[in-house]
């Protein structure tokens, strides 16, 4: 594989830490000779030069007689490392200064600066690891929440690429007995009874699985947009709080104190939500509260979920119905202050059926922000709505890209045409979908395909006989 702006091989190197004052920095290192390159500047290079990999060396960093930094150096033999490389890691004091002045030694002694993502590439290029392990790096340093790190963390163990290549195998299988059957052909009735179509539905359900995977993965890299809404003194600033567990927006008795709008990122149910505490939507002259509440207006339409929260005490009213009828984006109504209403009247027919009336209306959810309670229900009610129609089940193995979906579709529309072509036209035709589903796969793990087919003819058939 060429690359014109990475050098295989070539000593780089690259601060791995944040430049940020800290117990510790790491500088990483790696290529041809750089073990050797670092003893050049290391107080005990003989020490350095004979350590066996995965070893630890101390010592003191050195420009010329002068001492840069005490350090830990981890050693790692090729192809025992992560790039498949040399490589050594550089673990100094923290302090931006310390780990800058040790990266620039390196620099000024046969290392080059590392280019993004150019340690994870050589991995790739070493078959240390498939592009889904290598996207799935990228995905776990940008995760937001435990439940996306713990979706990436799958990618990276090799589960995507473990699913790809069982499917894989299945349309190899077919591809090779139709191969056979071209090379030694026989009388039969019909294309499909020279092989097994079984095998090709078995490959189409299971790359339907993930193509529907990448919804539902999606929603847990990229997160949602949920605003909170509603009229006046119904309590979305104190919901607000409530759900960021700290005092971001003002509180008050008086109608219109919020009067613009303020963010947050949280996590609800694993799934990374920017929330938004607005203006109350209310008919006013004040020329400020009415900029709010047009920008509220303008957030709630844009949004992927509206929490539209009301005062229990006083039920639904005109302009609550006038929203929810206008609304283009999915609402939970949230009854708040509900530990001041009778429950009987909290659950009234009229209430029930809102969902019914008013399409926007997911569902519906009894709450007292001042008191925490019913926070579980509420939390569980946005899952369910932002997952809905979506594939989300952890069990099953998921996509990490949008580049992998389109693999992952052109395979699945190759494998479809090939089962739906076996009955009429000619095997070769059947090959060349097969063939192109394989080489979609390929693109998406970065393999190549065609030794694939063969192994699979010399290891399943005898074609000497």
């Amino acid at each position: 594989m060429q690359n014109v702006k990475y050098a295989p091989e070539e000593p780089i190197c690259a601060v791995a830490t944040a430049l940020a004052p800290a117990a510790l920095g790491i500088v990483r290192c790696s290529g041809k000779n750089t073990i050797e390159l670092i003893s050049k500047v290391f107080s005990r290079p003989k020490a350095l030069c004979s350590a066996a990999g995965n070893t630890l060396v101390y010592g003191w960093m050195k420009d010329g007689a002068a001492p840069v930094d005490e350090v830990l150096l981890s050693v790692f033999r090729a192809p025992k490392s992560f790039t498949g490389e040399e490589m050594v890691e550089i673990s100094c004091h923290g302090g931006p200064n310390v780990v800058l002045s040790v990266y620039n030694l390196l620099l000024k002694n046969g290392f080059r600066q590392a280019e993004k993502g150019e340690f994870t590439f050589r991995a790739f290029i070493n078959g240390k690891a498939d592009l889904t392990k290598a996207e799935a790096v990228r995905e776990i340093i940008d995760s937001h929440t435990g439940e996306a790190r713990s979706r990436a963390a799958g990618r990276l163990a090799g589960n995507l690429f473990e699913e790809i290549d069982s499917i894989k195998k299945l349309i190899t299988d077919t591809l090779a007995a139709i191969e056979v059957e071209i090379e030694y052909p026989e009388d039969e009735e019909t294309i499909s009874d020279t092989f097994d179509e079984k095998l090709l539905l078995q490959a189409a359900e299971r790359l339907k699985a993930l193509n529907d995977s990448w919804q539902g993965e999606k929603l847990y890299q990229d997160g949602v947009r949920v605003v909170l809404c509603g009229k006046t003194n119904a309590g979305k600033s104190s919901l607000f709080n409530a759900i960021l567990k700290e005092e971001r927006a003002i509180v008050s008795d008086i109608e219109g104190t919020t009067r613009d709008w303020i963010e947050s990122f949280v996590d609800i149910q694993g799934i990374p939500c920017r929330l938004f505490d607005t203006a109350g939507l209310r008919e006013t002259d004040d020329e400020i509260e009415a900029q709010g509440v047009n920008i509220t207006r303008n957030l709630s339409q844009g949004s992927d979920l509206n929490l539209y929260i009301l005062d229990s005490r006083k039920g639904l009213l005109e302009e609550d119905c006038e929203f929810l009828k206008k609304s283009q984006s999915p609402c939970i109504l949230v009854w708040n202050k509900a530990d001041l209403v009778d429950s009987a009247d909290l659950s009234a027919d009229s209430h029930e059926n809102l969902e019914n009336t008013f399409p926007a209306v997911k569902a519906q959810v009894k709450i007292s922000a001042k008191k925490g309670s019913g926070f579980d229900l509420l939390y569980k009610a946005i899952g369910d709505v932002l997952k809905e129609g979506k594939s989300t089940e952890r069990s099953q193995v998921g996509l990490g890209s949008q580049r992998q979906k389109d693999a992952v579709s052109e395979a699945l529309e190759s494998v479809n045409h090939a089962i739906m072509v076996c009955q009429e036209l000619t095997l070769d035709a059947v090959v060349q979908d097969l063939e192109d589903a394989l080489d979609s796969l390929g693109e998406l793990t970065g393999e190549v395909c065609a030794d694939d087919v063969l192994e699979s003819i010399f290891s399943h058939f005898c074609v000497g006989k």
